[in-house]
Protein backbone atom coordinates (compact mmCIF):
# COMPACT_ATOMS: atom_id res chain seq x y z
CA UNK A 1 0.00 0.00 0.00
CA UNK A 2 1.47 3.46 -0.83
CA UNK A 3 2.60 5.51 2.29
CA UNK A 4 2.14 9.30 2.73
CA UNK A 5 4.93 10.76 4.07
CA UNK A 6 5.07 14.45 5.85
CA UNK A 7 7.10 16.37 7.61
CA UNK A 8 7.08 15.44 11.21
CA UNK A 9 5.54 12.33 10.87
CA UNK A 10 8.98 10.32 12.69
CA UNK A 11 7.76 12.24 15.60
CA UNK A 12 3.96 12.08 15.68
CA UNK A 13 4.06 8.63 14.31
CA UNK A 14 3.64 7.38 18.36
CA UNK A 15 2.99 10.32 20.03
CA UNK A 16 -0.68 9.47 21.15
CA UNK A 17 1.42 6.72 23.15
CA UNK A 18 3.55 9.49 24.84
CA UNK A 19 0.46 11.95 25.68
CA UNK A 20 0.12 11.91 29.67
CA UNK A 21 -2.94 10.37 30.92
CA UNK A 22 -4.63 13.41 33.00
CA UNK A 23 -7.88 12.86 35.10
CA UNK A 24 -11.47 13.98 34.07
CA UNK A 25 -12.63 16.65 36.71
CA UNK A 26 -16.22 17.20 37.15
CA UNK A 27 -17.66 20.53 37.30
CA UNK A 28 -21.39 20.65 38.74
CA UNK A 29 -21.52 24.17 38.83
CA UNK A 30 -21.59 23.94 35.12
CA UNK A 31 -23.51 20.30 34.45
CA UNK A 32 -27.06 19.70 33.99
CA UNK A 33 -29.73 17.08 34.80
CA UNK A 34 -29.24 14.02 36.28
CA UNK A 35 -26.02 11.74 35.66
CA UNK A 36 -26.94 10.59 32.08
CA UNK A 37 -23.88 9.21 30.93
CA UNK A 38 -23.46 12.67 28.22
CA UNK A 39 -20.53 14.56 28.91
CA UNK A 40 -18.45 17.61 27.59
CA UNK A 41 -15.12 18.23 28.12
CA UNK A 42 -12.91 21.40 28.22
CA UNK A 43 -9.56 20.41 27.42
CA UNK A 44 -6.93 20.18 24.37
CA UNK A 45 -8.88 17.15 22.53
CA UNK A 46 -5.46 15.17 22.36
CA UNK A 47 -5.34 15.35 26.09
CA UNK A 48 -8.83 14.33 26.60
CA UNK A 49 -9.08 11.55 23.85
CA UNK A 50 -6.50 9.99 26.28
CA UNK A 51 -8.36 10.42 29.11
CA UNK A 52 -11.36 8.68 28.40
CA UNK A 53 -9.32 5.75 26.99
CA UNK A 54 -9.25 4.08 30.65
CA UNK A 55 -13.48 3.96 30.53
CA UNK A 56 -14.13 4.51 26.73
CA UNK A 57 -11.59 2.38 24.76
CA UNK A 58 -13.29 0.07 21.88
CA UNK A 59 -16.81 1.47 23.37
CA UNK A 60 -17.61 4.20 21.04
CA UNK A 61 -20.10 3.33 18.59
CA UNK A 62 -19.91 6.40 16.09
CA UNK A 63 -17.56 9.30 15.85
CA UNK A 64 -17.80 12.22 13.94
CA UNK A 65 -15.49 14.95 13.36
CA UNK A 66 -15.38 18.37 11.68
CA UNK A 67 -11.35 19.35 12.13
CA UNK A 68 -9.75 22.51 10.56
CA UNK A 69 -10.35 22.42 6.82
CA UNK A 70 -6.59 23.96 6.56
CA UNK A 71 -7.85 26.73 4.19
CA UNK A 72 -5.52 29.10 5.62
CA UNK A 73 -7.53 31.36 6.94
CA UNK A 74 -8.45 29.15 10.35
CA UNK A 75 -5.03 30.67 11.88
CA UNK A 76 -5.23 27.39 13.63
CA UNK A 77 -2.64 26.60 16.43
CA UNK A 78 -0.19 23.78 16.43
CA UNK A 79 0.29 23.15 20.12
CA UNK A 80 1.66 19.50 20.57
CA UNK A 81 4.28 19.03 22.99
CA UNK A 82 6.44 16.97 21.03
CA UNK A 83 9.61 17.09 22.11
CA UNK A 84 12.02 17.68 18.67
CA UNK A 85 13.61 20.66 17.59
CA UNK A 86 11.53 19.97 13.99
CA UNK A 87 8.13 20.63 16.34
CA UNK A 88 9.55 23.38 18.19
CA UNK A 89 10.40 25.06 15.04
CA UNK A 90 6.95 24.52 14.08
CA UNK A 91 5.49 26.08 17.28
CA UNK A 92 7.51 29.56 16.60
CA UNK A 93 5.77 30.06 13.52
CA UNK A 94 2.23 29.30 14.68
CA UNK A 95 -0.48 30.13 13.79
CA UNK A 96 -1.12 27.83 10.92
CA UNK A 97 -2.44 30.43 7.47
CA UNK A 98 -2.03 30.40 4.02
CA UNK A 99 1.87 31.74 4.22
CA UNK A 100 2.84 29.18 5.84
CA UNK A 101 4.83 26.82 3.52
CA UNK A 102 4.07 23.67 5.90
CA UNK A 103 0.88 23.99 6.74
CA UNK A 104 -0.11 20.68 4.84
CA UNK A 105 2.77 18.88 6.82
CA UNK A 106 1.64 20.38 10.13
CA UNK A 107 -2.09 19.73 9.51
CA UNK A 108 -0.76 15.67 9.11
CA UNK A 109 1.35 16.02 12.37
CA UNK A 110 -1.77 17.44 14.52
CA UNK A 111 -4.50 15.01 12.87
CA UNK A 112 -2.49 11.48 13.17
CA UNK A 113 -2.02 11.10 16.92
CA UNK A 114 -5.70 12.51 17.60
CA UNK A 115 -6.80 9.72 14.62
CA UNK A 116 -4.64 7.17 16.49
CA UNK A 117 -6.78 7.77 19.63
CA UNK A 118 -10.24 7.60 17.81
CA UNK A 119 -9.16 4.50 16.39
CA UNK A 120 -8.93 2.78 19.51
CA UNK A 121 -12.10 4.50 21.05
CA UNK A 122 -13.94 2.97 18.43
CA UNK A 123 -15.72 0.21 18.58
CA UNK A 124 -15.20 -3.37 16.89
CA UNK A 125 -19.12 -2.34 15.15
CA UNK A 126 -18.19 1.23 14.99
CA UNK A 127 -17.94 3.90 12.04
CA UNK A 128 -15.71 6.54 11.87
CA UNK A 129 -17.50 10.02 9.73
CA UNK A 130 -15.17 13.33 9.33
CA UNK A 131 -16.16 16.45 7.33
CA UNK A 132 -13.25 17.97 4.76
CA UNK A 133 -13.17 20.08 1.88
CA UNK A 134 -10.66 20.07 -1.07
CA UNK A 135 -7.77 21.47 1.04
CA UNK A 136 -6.80 18.38 2.88
CA UNK A 137 -9.45 15.62 1.74
CA UNK A 138 -7.00 13.60 -0.71
CA UNK A 139 -4.32 13.66 2.11
CA UNK A 140 -6.89 12.83 4.87
CA UNK A 141 -7.89 9.83 2.69
CA UNK A 142 -3.87 8.35 2.98
CA UNK A 143 -3.37 9.02 6.51
CA UNK A 144 -6.91 7.10 7.14
CA UNK A 145 -5.96 4.24 4.70
CA UNK A 146 -2.72 3.83 7.15
CA UNK A 147 -4.67 4.53 10.78
CA UNK A 148 -7.63 2.73 10.07
CA UNK A 149 -6.56 0.29 7.01
CA UNK A 150 -7.59 0.80 3.31
CA UNK A 151 -9.92 -2.26 3.40
CA UNK A 152 -12.09 -0.37 5.86
CA UNK A 153 -12.77 2.78 3.82
CA UNK A 154 -16.88 2.88 3.16
CA UNK A 155 -17.11 5.82 1.37
CA UNK A 156 -16.56 9.43 0.47
CA UNK A 157 -20.31 11.34 0.39
CA UNK A 158 -20.49 14.78 -1.04
CA UNK A 159 -22.51 17.21 0.88
CA UNK A 160 -24.12 19.85 -0.65
CA UNK A 161 -23.16 22.48 1.74
CA UNK A 162 -24.90 25.56 0.42
CA UNK A 163 -28.56 25.99 -2.19
CA UNK A 164 -27.14 28.73 -4.83
CA UNK A 165 -23.96 29.27 -6.56
CA UNK A 166 -21.65 31.87 -5.68
CA UNK A 167 -21.34 34.49 -8.59
CA UNK A 168 -18.68 35.48 -6.92
CA UNK A 169 -16.31 32.65 -7.67
CA UNK A 170 -13.12 32.98 -9.31
CA UNK A 171 -13.04 29.33 -11.47
CA UNK A 172 -16.34 27.54 -10.22
CA UNK A 173 -18.55 27.81 -7.35
CA UNK A 174 -17.23 25.80 -4.37
CA UNK A 175 -21.09 23.49 -3.48
CA UNK A 176 -19.87 21.17 -1.78
CA UNK A 177 -17.82 19.25 1.58
CA UNK A 178 -16.84 15.84 1.58
CA UNK A 179 -18.18 13.45 4.54
CA UNK A 180 -15.39 10.18 4.72
CA UNK A 181 -16.34 7.29 6.22
CA UNK A 182 -14.29 4.69 8.10
CA UNK A 183 -15.13 1.17 9.78
CA UNK A 184 -13.22 -0.23 12.34
CA UNK A 185 -14.26 -3.70 10.60
CA UNK A 186 -15.06 -2.67 6.91
CA UNK A 187 -16.02 -6.42 6.07
CA UNK A 188 -18.97 -6.62 8.81
CA UNK A 189 -20.20 -3.25 9.27
CA UNK A 190 -23.33 -2.16 7.16
CA UNK A 191 -25.23 0.94 7.09
CA UNK A 192 -28.66 1.55 8.53
CA UNK A 193 -31.25 1.63 5.68
CA UNK A 194 -32.65 5.04 5.66
CA UNK A 195 -36.83 5.30 5.81
CA UNK A 196 -39.07 5.46 2.96
CA UNK A 197 -40.33 8.36 1.89
CA UNK A 198 -43.79 9.14 0.71
CA UNK A 199 -42.85 10.17 -2.68
CA UNK A 200 -41.11 6.10 -2.52
CA UNK A 201 -44.35 4.89 -1.42
CA UNK A 202 -46.55 6.38 -3.96
CA UNK A 203 -45.08 4.85 -6.59
CA UNK A 204 -46.33 1.39 -5.82
CA UNK A 205 -49.77 1.23 -6.69
CA UNK A 206 -52.15 -1.89 -7.55
CA UNK A 207 -53.85 -1.29 -10.60
CA UNK A 208 -54.89 -5.15 -11.24
CA UNK A 209 -55.92 -5.95 -7.32
CA UNK A 210 -53.08 -8.41 -7.19
CA UNK A 211 -53.20 -10.16 -4.10
CA UNK A 212 -49.79 -9.65 -3.14
CA UNK A 213 -50.39 -6.11 -2.91
CA UNK A 214 -48.97 -3.18 -4.65
CA UNK A 215 -46.20 -3.16 -7.13
CA UNK A 216 -44.64 -1.26 -9.74
CA UNK A 217 -43.24 -1.93 -12.73
CA UNK A 218 -39.72 -2.83 -14.49
CA UNK A 219 -37.92 -3.24 -17.45
CA UNK A 220 -37.23 -6.58 -18.53
CA UNK A 221 -34.32 -5.71 -20.51
CA UNK A 222 -31.05 -5.05 -20.65
CA UNK A 223 -27.85 -4.30 -22.91
CA UNK A 224 -25.82 -7.13 -21.74
CA UNK A 225 -25.31 -9.95 -23.51
CA UNK A 226 -27.06 -13.20 -22.70
CA UNK A 227 -26.76 -16.23 -25.22
CA UNK A 228 -30.57 -17.00 -23.96
CA UNK A 229 -31.64 -13.16 -24.23
CA UNK A 230 -33.43 -13.03 -27.76
CA UNK A 231 -36.66 -14.62 -28.61
CA UNK A 232 -40.33 -13.33 -29.55
CA UNK A 233 -42.79 -13.65 -26.77
CA UNK A 234 -46.55 -12.89 -27.63
CA UNK A 235 -49.20 -10.82 -24.93
CA UNK A 236 -52.70 -11.36 -24.07
CA UNK A 237 -54.21 -10.08 -26.68
CA UNK A 238 -51.92 -11.56 -29.81
CA UNK A 239 -49.55 -8.92 -30.34
CA UNK A 240 -45.80 -10.03 -30.51
CA UNK A 241 -43.20 -8.20 -28.53
CA UNK A 242 -39.02 -8.79 -29.05
CA UNK A 243 -35.86 -7.17 -26.95
CA UNK A 244 -35.08 -4.97 -30.04
CA UNK A 245 -31.46 -3.75 -29.65
CA UNK A 246 -31.27 -5.26 -25.85
CA UNK A 247 -31.54 -8.76 -24.45
CA UNK A 248 -34.45 -9.85 -22.85
CA UNK A 249 -33.05 -10.75 -18.73
CA UNK A 250 -34.69 -14.09 -18.29
CA UNK A 251 -34.77 -17.43 -20.58
CA UNK A 252 -37.70 -17.87 -22.65
CA UNK A 253 -38.89 -20.66 -20.06
CA UNK A 254 -38.61 -18.34 -16.93
CA UNK A 255 -40.82 -15.64 -18.57
CA UNK A 256 -43.42 -17.98 -18.67
CA UNK A 257 -43.24 -18.86 -15.51
CA UNK A 258 -43.62 -14.96 -14.60
CA UNK A 259 -46.12 -14.65 -17.01
CA UNK A 260 -48.46 -17.46 -15.15
CA UNK A 261 -47.90 -16.32 -11.95
CA UNK A 262 -49.38 -12.85 -13.67
CA UNK A 263 -45.74 -11.06 -12.45
CA UNK A 264 -45.69 -9.91 -16.07
CA UNK A 265 -47.76 -6.45 -16.62
CA UNK A 266 -48.96 -5.92 -20.21
CA UNK A 267 -50.72 -2.53 -19.65
CA UNK A 268 -53.95 -1.95 -19.18
CA UNK A 269 -55.16 -2.95 -21.98
CA UNK A 270 -52.56 -6.18 -22.34
CA UNK A 271 -51.34 -4.45 -25.33
CA UNK A 272 -48.37 -3.07 -24.07
CA UNK A 273 -44.06 -3.83 -24.18
CA UNK A 274 -44.74 -6.38 -20.78
CA UNK A 275 -42.43 -5.25 -17.81
CA UNK A 276 -42.30 -7.15 -14.92
CA UNK A 277 -43.59 -6.35 -11.40
CA UNK A 278 -42.00 -5.70 -8.46
CA UNK A 279 -44.23 -5.76 -5.24
CA UNK A 280 -43.51 -3.58 -1.89
CA UNK A 281 -43.73 -6.39 0.45
CA UNK A 282 -40.74 -7.72 -1.38
CA UNK A 283 -38.27 -4.12 -1.49
CA UNK A 284 -36.37 -3.71 1.07
CA UNK A 285 -37.64 -2.16 4.33
CA UNK A 286 -35.92 1.19 3.76
CA UNK A 287 -33.90 2.87 0.90
CA UNK A 288 -30.40 2.27 0.32
CA UNK A 289 -28.26 5.42 1.63
CA UNK A 290 -26.50 7.12 -1.73
CA UNK A 291 -23.46 9.38 -1.01
CA UNK A 292 -25.47 11.99 -2.64
CA UNK A 293 -26.67 14.17 0.46
CA UNK A 294 -28.64 17.04 -1.46
CA UNK A 295 -29.07 20.17 0.73
CA UNK A 296 -32.82 19.30 0.70
CA UNK A 297 -32.10 16.43 3.05
CA UNK A 298 -29.47 17.42 4.98
CA UNK A 299 -29.72 21.26 5.25
CA UNK A 300 -27.26 23.52 4.44
CA UNK A 301 -25.05 26.28 6.32
CA UNK A 302 -27.25 28.99 6.18
CA UNK A 303 -29.89 26.42 8.19
CA UNK A 304 -26.80 25.49 10.56
CA UNK A 305 -26.13 29.52 11.02
CA UNK A 306 -29.92 30.21 11.70
CA UNK A 307 -30.06 27.19 13.59
CA UNK A 308 -27.15 28.49 15.68
CA UNK A 309 -28.52 32.35 15.68
CA UNK A 310 -32.09 31.06 17.24
CA UNK A 311 -30.53 28.90 20.23
CA UNK A 312 -28.02 31.12 21.51
CA UNK A 313 -30.17 34.14 20.25
CA UNK A 314 -27.00 35.94 18.74
CA UNK A 315 -27.93 39.74 17.75
CA UNK A 316 -26.39 39.52 14.17
CA UNK A 317 -24.86 36.64 12.31
CA UNK A 318 -21.61 38.34 13.73
CA UNK A 319 -21.53 36.59 16.21
CA UNK A 320 -21.61 33.36 14.46
CA UNK A 321 -17.81 32.94 14.12
CA UNK A 322 -17.46 29.55 13.77
CA UNK A 323 -18.60 27.37 11.06
CA UNK A 324 -21.22 25.09 12.27
CA UNK A 325 -23.06 22.24 10.46
CA UNK A 326 -26.78 21.81 10.40
CA UNK A 327 -28.61 19.49 13.14
CA UNK A 328 -30.02 17.64 10.07
CA UNK A 329 -26.86 16.73 8.65
CA UNK A 330 -25.69 15.19 11.75
CA UNK A 331 -29.05 13.47 12.75
CA UNK A 332 -28.67 11.60 8.85
CA UNK A 333 -25.41 10.24 10.16
CA UNK A 334 -26.77 8.88 13.24
CA UNK A 335 -29.87 7.32 11.14
CA UNK A 336 -26.99 5.68 9.55
CA UNK A 337 -24.56 4.64 11.91
CA UNK A 338 -26.33 4.37 15.17
CA UNK A 339 -29.26 2.36 17.02
CA UNK A 340 -31.13 3.87 20.25
CA UNK A 341 -28.42 2.52 22.48
CA UNK A 342 -25.49 4.01 21.03
CA UNK A 343 -22.21 6.48 22.07
CA UNK A 344 -21.50 9.11 19.69
CA UNK A 345 -18.05 11.30 20.31
CA UNK A 346 -17.21 14.29 18.78
CA UNK A 347 -13.82 15.47 19.60
CA UNK A 348 -13.92 18.94 17.62
CA UNK A 349 -17.52 19.99 18.87
CA UNK A 350 -17.03 23.37 17.83
CA UNK A 351 -21.27 24.59 18.83
CA UNK A 352 -21.92 21.04 19.80
CA UNK A 353 -24.49 20.14 16.83
CA UNK A 354 -23.95 16.40 17.57
CA UNK A 355 -24.90 17.02 21.01
CA UNK A 356 -28.23 18.89 19.57
CA UNK A 357 -28.87 16.11 16.69
CA UNK A 358 -28.27 12.94 19.39
CA UNK A 359 -31.16 15.02 21.44
CA UNK A 360 -33.01 15.33 18.60
CA UNK A 361 -32.77 11.97 17.21
CA UNK A 362 -33.58 10.39 21.10
CA UNK A 363 -36.81 12.85 20.82
CA UNK A 364 -37.68 11.36 17.64
CA UNK A 365 -37.48 7.68 17.97
CA UNK A 366 -37.35 7.48 22.26
CA UNK A 367 -33.81 6.42 21.73
CA UNK A 368 -31.03 6.60 24.41
CA UNK A 369 -27.65 7.51 22.76
CA UNK A 370 -25.52 9.37 24.47
CA UNK A 371 -22.74 11.88 23.33
CA UNK A 372 -19.13 12.94 24.22
CA UNK A 373 -18.29 16.21 23.40
CA UNK A 374 -14.13 17.94 23.26
CA UNK A 375 -13.60 21.29 22.90
CA UNK A 376 -10.45 23.33 23.72
CA UNK A 377 -11.33 27.04 22.87
CA UNK A 378 -12.68 29.35 25.50
CA UNK A 379 -16.12 29.16 24.47
CA UNK A 380 -16.60 25.44 25.71
CA UNK A 381 -18.55 26.66 28.27
CA UNK A 382 -20.16 29.92 26.79
CA UNK A 383 -21.10 28.16 23.64
CA UNK A 384 -20.62 24.75 23.29
CA UNK A 385 -22.13 23.64 26.85
CA UNK A 386 -24.72 26.58 26.78
CA UNK A 387 -26.19 25.60 23.30
CA UNK A 388 -26.60 21.86 24.96
CA UNK A 389 -28.57 23.91 28.16
CA UNK A 390 -30.42 25.43 26.08
CA UNK A 391 -31.92 22.55 23.44
CA UNK A 392 -32.38 20.41 26.78
CA UNK A 393 -34.23 23.06 28.80
CA UNK A 394 -36.15 24.76 26.09
CA UNK A 395 -35.49 28.48 24.81
CA UNK A 396 -37.03 31.55 23.44
CA UNK A 397 -36.41 32.17 19.94
CA UNK A 398 -36.60 35.84 18.74
CA UNK A 399 -37.02 36.73 15.07
CA UNK A 400 -39.09 38.86 12.69
CA UNK A 401 -42.36 37.95 11.72
CA UNK A 402 -42.79 39.88 7.98
CA UNK A 403 -45.72 40.73 5.84
CA UNK A 404 -45.14 42.11 2.18
CA UNK A 405 -46.87 45.51 1.45
CA UNK A 406 -46.05 45.91 -1.97
CA UNK A 407 -44.36 45.35 -4.64
CA UNK A 408 -43.72 47.21 -7.93
CA UNK A 409 -41.02 46.74 -10.75
CA UNK A 410 -38.96 50.15 -10.77
CA UNK A 411 -38.36 51.65 -14.44
CA UNK A 412 -36.95 54.62 -16.08
CA UNK A 413 -40.62 55.86 -16.42
CA UNK A 414 -41.10 56.18 -12.63
CA UNK A 415 -38.12 58.80 -13.07
CA UNK A 416 -39.63 60.74 -16.22
CA UNK A 417 -39.72 64.20 -16.01
CA UNK A 418 -43.84 64.34 -14.83
CA UNK A 419 -43.09 62.67 -11.76
CA UNK A 420 -44.08 59.37 -11.17
CA UNK A 421 -41.40 58.82 -8.89
CA UNK A 422 -43.12 61.19 -6.65
CA UNK A 423 -46.54 60.25 -6.19
CA UNK A 424 -44.61 56.72 -6.00
CA UNK A 425 -43.23 58.04 -3.00
CA UNK A 426 -46.35 59.60 -1.79
CA UNK A 427 -47.67 56.20 -2.11
CA UNK A 428 -44.77 54.36 -0.12
CA UNK A 429 -45.88 57.39 2.68
CA UNK A 430 -49.30 56.56 2.69
CA UNK A 431 -48.26 52.60 3.36
CA UNK A 432 -45.90 53.92 6.30
CA UNK A 433 -49.13 56.27 7.87
CA UNK A 434 -51.86 53.81 7.76
CA UNK A 435 -49.97 50.17 8.42
CA UNK A 436 -46.81 51.72 10.37
CA UNK A 437 -49.32 50.99 13.85
CA UNK A 438 -49.59 47.00 12.84
CA UNK A 439 -45.71 46.48 12.67
CA UNK A 440 -42.34 47.83 14.42
CA UNK A 441 -41.04 48.69 11.16
CA UNK A 442 -41.77 49.39 7.86
CA UNK A 443 -38.42 48.14 5.48
CA UNK A 444 -38.32 49.65 1.86
CA UNK A 445 -35.84 48.31 -0.26
CA UNK A 446 -34.73 47.91 -4.04
CA UNK A 447 -33.94 44.58 -4.64
CA UNK A 448 -33.07 43.04 -8.26
CA UNK A 449 -34.91 46.04 -10.25
CA UNK A 450 -38.13 45.79 -8.09
CA UNK A 451 -39.30 48.09 -5.15
CA UNK A 452 -40.40 45.96 -2.18
CA UNK A 453 -42.33 47.10 1.27
CA UNK A 454 -42.04 44.89 4.08
CA UNK A 455 -43.80 45.40 6.93
CA UNK A 456 -41.89 43.67 10.17
CA UNK A 457 -42.84 42.25 14.02
CA UNK A 458 -40.28 41.11 16.15
CA UNK A 459 -41.49 38.37 18.18
CA UNK A 460 -40.67 35.56 20.44
CA UNK A 461 -41.52 31.92 20.70
CA UNK A 462 -40.60 29.61 23.30
CA UNK A 463 -39.50 26.13 21.86
CA UNK A 464 -39.89 22.90 24.04
CA UNK A 465 -36.83 21.27 25.46
CA UNK A 466 -35.88 18.30 24.32
CA UNK A 467 -34.85 16.71 27.77
CA UNK A 468 -31.43 15.24 29.52
CA UNK A 469 -28.52 16.51 31.02
CA UNK A 470 -24.48 16.25 30.90
CA UNK A 471 -21.69 16.36 33.21
CA UNK A 472 -18.93 19.09 32.12
CA UNK A 473 -15.20 18.09 32.69
CA UNK A 474 -12.12 20.25 32.58
CA UNK A 475 -8.59 18.23 32.59
CA UNK A 476 -6.81 17.33 36.02
CA UNK A 477 -3.17 17.89 36.15
CA UNK A 478 -1.18 14.49 34.24
CA UNK A 479 -0.27 11.74 36.47
CA UNK A 480 2.96 12.46 37.00
CA UNK A 481 4.63 9.66 38.73
CA UNK A 482 7.55 11.53 40.05
CA UNK A 483 4.97 13.55 41.95
CA UNK A 484 2.93 10.69 42.92
CA UNK A 485 6.46 9.07 44.56
CA UNK A 486 7.04 11.91 46.99
CA UNK A 487 2.99 12.22 47.43
CA UNK A 488 3.11 15.80 45.93
CA UNK A 489 -0.24 14.54 43.39
CA UNK A 490 -2.66 12.25 44.73
CA UNK A 491 -4.95 11.09 42.29
CA UNK A 492 -8.31 9.91 43.77
CA UNK A 493 -9.10 6.20 43.54
CA UNK A 494 -11.45 6.26 40.23
CA UNK A 495 -8.73 7.92 37.98
CA UNK A 496 -6.04 6.17 39.65
CA UNK A 497 -7.54 2.99 39.37
CA UNK A 498 -9.23 3.48 35.66
CA UNK A 499 -5.81 4.17 34.74
CA UNK A 500 -4.06 1.29 36.43
CA UNK A 501 -6.57 -0.90 34.56
CA UNK A 502 -6.53 0.18 31.39
CA UNK A 503 -2.90 -0.06 31.31
CA UNK A 504 -2.83 -3.42 32.64
CA UNK A 505 -5.36 -5.13 30.78
CA UNK A 506 -5.62 -2.54 27.67
CA UNK A 507 -9.18 -2.86 27.89
CA UNK A 508 -11.55 0.24 29.46
CA UNK A 509 -13.30 0.29 33.31
CA UNK A 510 -17.01 -0.57 33.74
CA UNK A 511 -17.43 1.78 36.61
CA UNK A 512 -19.94 0.03 37.61
CA UNK A 513 -18.41 -3.06 38.71
CA UNK A 514 -15.98 -0.59 40.63
CA UNK A 515 -16.41 -1.25 44.78
CA UNK A 516 -13.71 1.13 46.43
CA UNK A 517 -14.84 -0.27 50.06
CA UNK A 518 -13.17 -3.54 49.23
CA UNK A 519 -10.68 -2.53 46.93
CA UNK A 520 -12.13 -3.98 43.90
CA UNK A 521 -11.61 -2.17 40.29
CA UNK A 522 -12.86 -4.56 38.15
CA UNK A 523 -12.82 -7.50 35.48
CA UNK A 524 -10.95 -7.83 32.51
CA UNK A 525 -10.67 -10.98 29.74
CA UNK A 526 -7.71 -11.97 31.99
CA UNK A 527 -7.77 -10.94 35.66
CA UNK A 528 -10.07 -9.63 38.31
CA UNK A 529 -8.20 -6.43 39.06
CA UNK A 530 -7.93 -4.89 42.82
CA UNK A 531 -6.90 -1.64 43.90
CA UNK A 532 -5.47 -0.86 47.29
CA UNK A 533 -5.17 2.57 48.15
CA UNK A 534 -6.57 5.84 49.25
CA UNK A 535 -5.32 9.34 48.07
CA UNK A 536 -3.79 9.71 51.70
CA UNK A 537 -0.28 9.63 52.17
CA UNK A 538 -0.50 8.49 55.84
CA UNK A 539 -2.55 5.30 54.59
CA UNK A 540 -0.07 5.03 52.03
CA UNK A 541 2.98 4.61 54.30
CA UNK A 542 0.87 2.34 56.52
CA UNK A 543 0.65 -1.72 57.00
CA UNK A 544 -3.09 -1.50 55.59
CA UNK A 545 -1.88 -0.63 52.17
CA UNK A 546 -0.02 -3.44 51.58
CA UNK A 547 -1.45 -6.62 50.31
CA UNK A 548 -0.84 -9.35 53.17
CA UNK A 549 -1.80 -13.06 53.04
CA UNK A 550 -4.96 -12.60 54.72
CA UNK A 551 -5.92 -9.92 52.31
CA UNK A 552 -4.98 -12.32 49.46
CA UNK A 553 -7.15 -15.10 51.06
CA UNK A 554 -10.34 -12.99 51.18
CA UNK A 555 -9.61 -12.11 47.57
CA UNK A 556 -9.32 -15.47 46.36
CA UNK A 557 -12.56 -16.52 48.14
CA UNK A 558 -14.81 -14.32 46.53
CA UNK A 559 -14.49 -15.32 42.89
CA UNK A 560 -12.37 -18.46 41.41
CA UNK A 561 -13.02 -18.09 37.12
CA UNK A 562 -9.54 -15.99 37.03
CA UNK A 563 -6.53 -14.85 38.49
CA UNK A 564 -6.40 -11.96 40.33
CA UNK A 565 -4.29 -8.89 39.83
CA UNK A 566 -3.50 -6.71 43.06
CA UNK A 567 -2.06 -3.23 42.61
CA UNK A 568 -0.99 -2.33 46.50
CA UNK A 569 2.02 0.04 47.23
CA UNK A 570 3.44 -3.22 49.24
CA UNK A 571 2.99 -7.19 49.67
CA UNK A 572 3.56 -8.70 52.81
CA UNK A 573 3.18 -12.31 52.07
CA UNK A 574 5.67 -14.32 49.70
CA UNK A 575 4.92 -15.13 46.26
CA UNK A 576 4.95 -19.08 47.05
CA UNK A 577 1.99 -18.20 48.70
CA UNK A 578 0.57 -15.98 46.60
CA UNK A 579 0.10 -17.47 43.04
CA UNK A 580 -1.11 -20.89 44.71
CA UNK A 581 -4.48 -18.66 46.03
CA UNK A 582 -3.82 -17.28 41.89
CA UNK A 583 -3.19 -13.56 43.55
CA UNK A 584 -0.44 -11.41 42.06
CA UNK A 585 1.01 -8.65 43.31
CA UNK A 586 1.36 -5.74 41.12
CA UNK A 587 3.19 -3.13 42.53
CA UNK A 588 2.51 0.38 42.06
CA UNK A 589 5.67 2.93 41.53
CA UNK A 590 9.04 0.75 42.41
CA UNK A 591 9.55 2.47 46.38
CA UNK A 592 6.00 4.66 46.12
CA UNK A 593 6.00 4.66 49.63
CA UNK A 594 8.59 4.47 52.15
CA UNK A 595 6.29 1.40 54.69
CA UNK A 596 6.42 2.09 58.41
CA UNK A 597 5.86 -1.32 59.77
CA UNK A 598 4.82 -1.62 63.41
Amino acid sequence: MPELHFKGKEYVYNHHLNVPFRPLLAQPDKSIGEDSGNLIIHGDNLHALKALLPRYAGKVDCIFIDPPYNTGNENWCYNDNVNSPIMRDWLNSNPVNKEDMLRHDKWLAMMWPRLKLLHELLAENGSFWMTLDDNEVHRARMMMDEVFGEENFIATCIWQKVFAPKNTARHFSEDHDYLLVYAKNGVTWLPNLLERTDEMEARFSNPDNDHRGPWTSGDLTARNYYSKGKYEVTGPTGKTFDSGNNYWRQSYEEFLKLDADKRIWWGNDGNNTPRIKRFLSNVKEGKVPQTLWFWQDVGHTQDAKKELLSVMNFNTTEDVFITPKPAQLLQRVLELSTTTDSLILDSFAGSATTAHAVLAQNAKDGGNRQFILVECEDYADTLTAERVRRVINGYEFAGNQKEELYREKITWTNFSKEGPHHKLLQYVQSIENIDGLRFDNIKKEIKDGELIVTGENKITERVPGLGGGFTFYTLGEPLDIDKILTGETLPDYQALGAWLFHTATGQPLNAEQTDASRWYLGSSNSYHVWLIYRPDLDFLKSPQAALTLSVAETIAKTCQDKPHLVFAAAKYAPNRLLLPLGVEHAPLPFALYRMEKD
